[in-house]
């Protein structure tokens, strides 16, 4: 495995520019992705939030609906990208999310985010943001809003809730990159 971490990020639509920030900000070497082929030597791959139904339909349309689901390495999503790997999309995490549970547009808001393992907790920002309704028995809840799980992890797959990356703390991402190395180590 590389020194530098390759991270590509789905950059159909919604928040890619802000993960790739992020990314880089961590030392990441951050490729966007359009296209099946940009999949290919990658160790690790975001997909951010946005529209889930337009993520979804540009994810057809460009053909990356199963190059996604036969991707090895480490996923992380947030928001959208949490709804697209739950079980009524792609089916890689087991989940049902509601979408826009926990509110429409003019509901958005910021609240701290309880992290396994960290005594601080993280400002996560909720905008339409989707609620885990079931989660299965391999899923870990690894942040949680009020008593329910809004940070969730199940072997190589991270999902939130919520956006980590509209903020300056970069814990969430820093859980994903350790993820991509841990995950590295195993296919080595």
């Amino acid at each position: 495995m590389r020194a530098t971490l390759r991270i590509g990020v789905l950059a159909v639509q919604g928040n890619f520019r802000e993960h790739a920030a992020v990314l880089r900000l961590l030392g990441a070497d951050v490729a966007e992705v359009r296209k099946p082929e940009e999949l290919e030597g990658l160790d690790g791959l975001v997909i951010p939030g946005g529209e889930s139904t337009a993520i979804q339909r540009l994810v057809d349309v460009y053909g990356l609906d199963e190059p996604l689901t036969r991707f090895q390495g480490p996923l992380f999503g947030t928001c959208a990208g949490m709804i697209l790997l739950g079980r009524d999309h792609l089916g890689l995490l087991d989940v049902a999310v509601a979408r826009n549970a926990f509110g429409r547009q003019v509901a958005s808001f910021e609240a701290d985010v309880e992290l396994e393992g960290d005594d601080v907790p993280l400002t996560g920002v909720f905008i339409r943001a989707p609620r885990v309704a079931e989660a299965g028995p391999e899923v870990d809840v690894l942040g949680r809003l009020r008593g329910e799980p809004v940070l969730v992890r199940q072997g190589r797959i991270l999902a939130a809730s919520f956006h980590p990356e509209l903020t300056a703390d970069t814990r969430v991402h820093e859980r994903f990159l350790q993820l991509v190395r841990e995950e590295g180590h195993v296919r080595a």
